[in-house]
């Protein structure tokens, strides 16, 4: 599919591992896990699986206790014995996950090239306040719309018609951002353009419609659509 920047009035950014790297999750359980890689892989595959899950049989929690289950499960499926005080200080590592180095300067540029931006996102609230504040990026949002208002995850379309009424924007006006294929399908299915950033140079999925633009980080983003 080809971009359409002439038709965008509004950009909407996932969080974690768009605006935020996840990575760290690893290292939380590298004190406490000798192997840590597979357990954060299964970690955050199984979390991802249960709201897709959840979706279809309509069974909600918000995002952090799904973490909590999908860490467990994890750390179960390894094996691995840790305290519930110590599983509690693993998962806190997504309240203060690292900000992408390009993200705040993007923002800023997209905001003075008059776009309005918010964040979309399956994290529930306090959790998502958290992730702004310590990516240091509420003075540059418009505002910030969570799973949790509408208690359906990615990638229904229930929660990106949510976001477009949120926002006060037809849904062909926005541009969604992020890293996650199946979160740039969820937003082309419900009528908005889906922008994938590829920063890891990974392939795009065989599977489905291509994103209607790619770009390897918010500089090539801004690029684009600044002067619009």
């Amino acid at each position: 599919m080809s971009f359409d920047e002439s038709r965008v009035s509004t950009v909407t950014f996932d969080s974690y591992s768009t605006l935020v790297d996840v990575e760290a999750a690893e290292k939380a359980l590298a004190a406490r896990v000798d192997d840590p890689e597979p357990v954060s892989r299964l970690w955050r595959s199984r979390s991802l699986e249960y709201t897709f899950v959840g979706n279809q049989v309509d069974v909600y929690e918000p995002f952090y206790a799904v973490n909590r289950d999908a860490l467990q499960y994890a750390l179960d499926a390894h094996g691995v014995d840790v305290s519930e005080d110590e599983r509690e200080e693993i998962l806190a590592v997504y309240h203060e996950l690292d900000v992408f180095d390009d993200v705040r300067e993007g923002i800023e540029r997209l905001r003075d090239a008059g776009y309005d931006t918010y964040v979309v996102s399956n994290g529930n609230p306090e959790m998502l306040e958290s992730m702004v504040a310590h990516a240091d990026i509420g003075d540059l949002l418009d505002g910030v719309v969570s799973a949790h208002e509408v208690e359906v995850f990615k990638p229904d379309a229930e929660l990106y018609r949510h976001a477009a009424a949120r926002t006060g924007t037809p849904i062909d006006e926005i541009a969604h951002v992020t890293a996650a294929w199946f979160d740039v399908f969820g937003a082309q299915h419900a009528g908005m353009q889906g922008v994938w950033v590829n920063r890891k140079d990974t392939p795009w999925e065989p599977f489905g419609d291509d994103p209607d633009l790619t770009v390897d980080g918010f500089e090539e983003l801004v690029a684009r659509l600044d002067g619009a």
